[in-house]
Formats: structure tokens, sequence, C-alpha cells
């Protein structure tokens, strides 16, 4: 068993991604090899030969730990006997211990602590102290004082923030709503990555050296790889990422994909195992009062803020922690780069600006600062002009405001495509759920070498017998007595469960940002899930079920199609995939992932429509590091998506496919190559 764990760290670090889960799992089987060797060691009953056996491996174990640290140097510090252990640590040794068949008593829960952290109780994880520690230049440089530059000019009398948000009530056509950006410049990107050139221009205003920008393009137009490309661009390293829980793990995913050489860390509660040397940065709003006081300190030289609107109530914990963090990264670096990303500038009123102004460094709570403020005295204007206000506005779009809508980029961008939105399953059903799949790839183990041992007579195949593992799968897909334990049906059905609430929260913040939204899941407690969440969230929301009588589907329709106030409509995959017309949209979340192409084809189709004048994009929801993700690569890989677009034919012969039978292929190979290896290594 920590053959096969240290083998997959082992794996991940050879791939760059030294994610909290792997650090975790690196030192949980460093721990679990020290113990075991001490349990050898004392053990009397094994006779020498065997206990020279048994130590022999723990070396082998031992020897992959220390060339996989030599790979990282930062994993060395979780060998430290001073290391601090983390909760997820403490409860990955507790699950390999249990199935190795060693039970240990659970320990006492630790008191819930209702209000906020104080300063003193706020957590400093050990690898930022070594960071700080081992880099002379987290000094602060106090010449980006001067960045903020106060004038005594004629303006300095009159109250200006009014008028400033008072000049965005203008919705003229024409009205300036994106700053002029620059012709692209070209991009070292990595293989098979492409920038658009809406995004391109983005990019270059960073390389040029523009370092504020509040990006409020719809969704769908690529503001994460924006976002990370002008960090690059503008060597903004290390990087702050805030981000809602929802998107956290796709921001690390992001990182992977568009800026390979950077590494990212995400910040998980306390934050034991975030790497202190990382370059991104990757916490959501929820924990930043438990770690505002070392993110401070660290040295930061830009960060970025994800659904900025998050941020609108300035009297809310989760904005001054924001605001806070800009304002000291601001007073340790001249220029950092500062991002708000949002497709929903505005939520309630024009005043909603003021938060993501003041994160931005263009005004405090009474005044335009510094550029800003030089910008309005050039003008010769004050607010007793008429010309005041369109003069106001443009000189804050030129601070760095980038609004494209789908509409504006229709030529950049495929007519139709799906993006991936990668989420993590936390808790006790994400436990659960990776333990049903590491169960059901032990039975499907265990039928193949029944499977072997009947037929020793026949020719013999080295290594993996893979029409063997086929026969295997198709046994299990046509399997459906209860006493096999849970198959892989039930299973999508738990993920699709678990992810219900993370889809629904996705699809909230698009119907904020980008307006009407369709809601695509396969199960009846998915769809009730989902419409629970938009009630709480004060999202009004219709369905379409297959038990509803036409009179109530064609009412729930015209309700989407016709009612503005109505922003949701969620659908079952069976019962809406076909002969309606959700137009009226561009946006639509895929909740659980389909077993053919067509279905998820079809659903796309009811908003992908002659008529539609808006790029469509299907955001689907896939859980991470479970057979989610295998099942996603199926259909895109049968289905024919280049770049992720929808237009490519599918090949011929596509239409047999067997996804189902794949999947568990797929389950059970992966299972037999690790079980290879173990005995290659021991």
């Amino acid at each position: 068993m920590l053959a096969r764990v240290v083998r997959e760290v082992e794996s991940a670090v050879a791939r760059r991604s030294a994610m909290p889960d792997v650090r975790t799992k690196f030192q949980v089987v460093a721990l679990l090899a020290r113990e075991e060797r001490n349990r050898v060691k004392a053990d009397e009953s094994l006779s020498d030969a065997k206990r020279s056996e048994e130590l022999k491996r723990l070396d082998g174990i031992a020897t992959i730990l220390a060339q996989t640290a030599a790979r990282d140097s930062t994993l060395f510090e979780l060998l430290s006997e001073e290391a601090e252990i983390s909760h997820s640590a403490e409860e990955l040794r507790r699950e390999l211990l249990k199935r190795a068949g060693i039970d240990e008593p659970e320990p006492e829960p630790e008191p819930v602590v209702l209000t906020a952290p104080s300063a003193n109780e706020r957590r400093v994880p050990p690898s930022v102290v070594a960071r700080q520690l081992a880099n002379p230049f987290l000094v602060p440089d106090f010449e980006a004082a001067a960045q903020v530059r106060r004038t005594n000019g004629r303006l300095a009398t009159w109250e200006l923030l009014g008028p400033l948000f008072r000049s965005f009530e203008d919705t003229t056509p024409g009205a300036p709503v994106c700053m002029d950006l620059p012709d692209p410049l070209p991009v070292m990107l990595p293989p098979g990555r492409e920038l658009m050139a809406h995004q391109a221009r983005m990019v270059a205003a960073a390389a040029e050296g523009h370092r504020t920008f509040l990006l409020a393009d719809e969704p769908g137009l690529g503001k994460t790889a924006q976002a990370l490309l002008a960090a690059q661009a503008a060597d903004a390293y290390p990087l702050l990422v805030a981000v809602p829980n929802v998107v956290k793990t796709n921001w690390a995913r992001e990182v992977e994909l568009w800026t390979p050489s950077r590494r990212a860390t995400v910040l998980h509660g306390d934050a034991y195992d975030v790497d202190g040397f990382a370059d991104v940065f990757v916490v959501n709003y929820e924990i930043l009062d438990r770690h505002v006081g070392w993110l401070g300190q660290h040295g930061f030289r830009g960060m970025i803020v994800d659904e900025a609107h998050y941020i609108k109530n300035k009297t809310s914990q989760r904005s001054q922690n924001v605001l806070e963090l800009a304002d000291r990264i601001r007073k340790r670096v001249p220029r950092p780069l500062l991002m708000a990303l949002t497709g929903t500038p505005l939520i309630n009123d024009i005043e909603d600006f003021r938060a993501i102004w003041q994160f931005l460094g263009w005004i405090d709570d009474k005044k335009p600062l510094g550029e800003l403020m030089a910008e309005l005295e050039d003008t010769g204007l004050t607010p007793a002009d008429r010309a005041f206000y369109p003069a106001a506005r443009q000189c804050v779009v030129d601070m760095g405001i980038v609004r494209r809508r789908k509409v504006d980029v229709a030529a950049d961008i495929p007519a139709r495509r799906i993006a991936d939105v990668p989420v993590e399953l936390e808790g006790e059903a994400g436990r659960s759920i990776r333990k049903a799949e590491e169960d059901l790839a032990r039975r499907l183990v265990q039928r193949y070498d029944r499977a072997l041992e009947t037929r020793r007579t026949q020719t013999f195949v080295d290594g993996i017998d893979h029409d063997l593992v086929r026969q295997v799968a198709t046994w299990e897909r046509e399997d459906i007595s209860s006493e096999s334990g849970e198959n892989v049906f039930a299973m999508l059905r738990r993920i699709g469960q678990a992810k219900a609430g993370l889809a629904a929260d996705y699809a909230a913040q698009l119907a904020r940002s980008a307006g009407k939204v369709v809601f695509f899941a396969k199960h009846i407690d998915v769809m009730d899930t989902a419409e629970e969440t938009f009630a709480a969230r004060g999202i009004k929301a219709v369905s379409i079920r297959g038990d509803q009588t036409k009179t109530a589907r064609q009412q729930a329709i015209d309700s989407f199609t016709e009612d503005p106030e109505v922003q949701v409509i969620v659908c079952s995959l069976t019962a809406a995939g076909v002969g309606i017309n959700l137009q009226v949209a561009s946006n639509l979340v895929l909740a659980e992932l389909s077993w053919t192409d067509a279905e998820q084809t079809q659903a796309i189709d009811r908003v992908h429509r002659i008529g539609q004048t808006e790029p469509v994009t299907a955001w689907r929801v896939i859980a991470t590091q479970t057979i989610d993700t295998r099942v996603a690569e199926l259909i895109d890989s049968k289905a024919g998506l280049a770049a992720r677009a929808l237009d490519a034919q599918v090949e011929e012969g596509d239409g047999g496919f067997d996804l189902q039978l794949e999947a568990l292929v797929g389950l059970l190979t992966q299972a037999l190559e690790r079980r290879e290896a173990t005995k290659v290594f021991t």
C-alpha cells in the first residue's frame, strides 16, 4: 500500500504538480514508513530473514521519498521531526491504516470556534516561515509610497466620488466601456494553447506597463487565462489570487495549463500544507481572515480578485480583508499588478464600484488618488460643468476598465464551446466516493485474477492481458446484483449528488454576471438541490421535469424566455434535452455528465439554435480525482472536441462507442498498472 501511494506522489511531482494533497501524501507515507520501521525492528516474532526483507522494502520506499524530494526541495521540510501534521494529513494517515486493517481510535473533536480568529490566532504555515527566512528580498520597498500622489489643485475642495459614480449612469450608445488596448504582442504559450485576439490585446497592455485592471469581460471570454498571462508579462510573482471556493481548484488547474513554469499552491483551512515557495497562492474568501497576517508580509507583487463583486459590501469581513491586503501590497511593492475580475461589476447600484476601485488604488474613502486625480485635473473641468461627466468617465475607463461582450468578439471565439469547471469534493462525501471507487477497482482486479486462474492452460500473456481486461469490464457492466457492491452507474450518480451544490453555486455566479442560465442535470435529487441553492441565493428559477404536464412545461419555458426576473431554468437532461428552444440564454451548466456525447450535444443545442446571436458556452462541472474526470476524457476523445469546440465532425464508427465499458476498462487497466509497478518495486 505504501509503495503504491509513494509511486503516485513520485509521478505527481515529476509532472511538477506538488499540490497540497500530493504534499500531504508525501508526509503521511514518510510518517507511516518510520512507524513501520520501528515496529518491524521491535517485533520479536519475526525471523531475521523476514525482518531483513521488510526493512529492505521500507528502504525502497525511503529511497523514492528522497529522490522525489530532490525534485522539489520544499518537500524536505515535511520530513523534519518538527514539521506540523495537518488535520488532512492525520485523516489520510487514519484512512491508510484502516485500509491496511489497523484500527485506531478517532481523536476527540476540537471545540468549534464561532468567532473570527484574532491577529494572535491567525495561522502561519511552516513552509511560509521557511520561505520568509530564506528570502532577503521581502523587506518593504518604501518607494511604493511615492505612487500615491496628492494634489492641492483646483479640484481639491470638490466632492468627486459622487460625480464619478454618476458618470457611469450614462448608458447612451458609444459611452466608453473599455480602455484603449494595444495591438497583440507575441506571447510564449504552452503547446496546445492559443490566445484569442481580444485576450492577447489585454495581455499586451500588461506587457507595456499597465498595472491596474477591472477586467469585466462577459463569462466565456477567458478572463482567467488573461489574468494569469498578464501576471506573467508583468513578472508579478509571487501572485495572490482570492476566489470563491467553488473555483479554487480550477484556478490551480489553469495555472498549470497556461503558465506551466509557475507552481501554484492552494490554501485549505489552516493551510499547513501550503507550499511557501510557490509562485501563485490561491485562497478562497472564506478563510482569508485566518491568513491575512502572513499574506500581507509575504512580498506579493500582484493580486487578483476573482468574482470581484463579492467584495462590494465594504462593511463585510471579506471586503475588509481584501482591501487590507491590497493596501499592504501597494505599500511594499512599487506598481504591483492588481486585477479585479468580474462579469458583473454592478449588482445593486452604481456605488458597487466603490470597493473595487478602492482595491485597485484608484480612490480611497473620500477622494480619487494619484493618477486618477491627476487625470481629472488635466481635464480642466469641475462637476459644475456638464462636460465633466463624460470626461471623468473616460478618465476612469483609461485607468484600466476592460469590458467586452460575447457579441463584440464573436469572430474570435467558436460559436459553441465547452469549458470545464473542475471542483474538489471535500468532507465525508468526497472521502466516501473515493473509497467506493477504490472498492470498485479492487473488485475488478479480483474478477481479473479469478479469470486468469481458470485459463492457465491457455497461451501465456506477458504483463496485462488487455483482451481479458475488456471481458472483465463487460461482466462488471452487466452485473446488476446488489451483492457485488456499488457499480459505476451508482457511483456517477453519487458524484452528481455531491457536486450539485457546487454546480448550482457556479450557475448562480453566471446568472448574476451573464444573465439567463440553463442548468442541466440527470437526476431529480440534483435538480432539487440546485433549486434549493438558487432560492437561498435569491435567484428566481423554474424547472422542466419529466413528470410535468405539457401546460406546466410550457409555462416554465415561457417564464424563462419572457420574464426578466427568472434567471435560471433547471432542466432534466432527458426531459428537456430535445424539442425546446432556450436561446434567450447563451450560457448553460452541465451539472452531471452524460453517458453519451449525443445527449450532451442535444442539451447544448437547446441554446445554440438558429436565431442565437451570441456564442454559446457550456460549463461542464467535473469532480477532480474521481471517475468523473475519466468519463469526461472519454466523451471528448470520441466526440472530436478539438480545442474544446463542438464544431468538429464525429468520426465514422463512434456511434458504437460504449462509454460505460470504456470507463471500466480504464479503471481496471489503471489498477493493474499500479499493481505491476508495485511488483517491480518490491
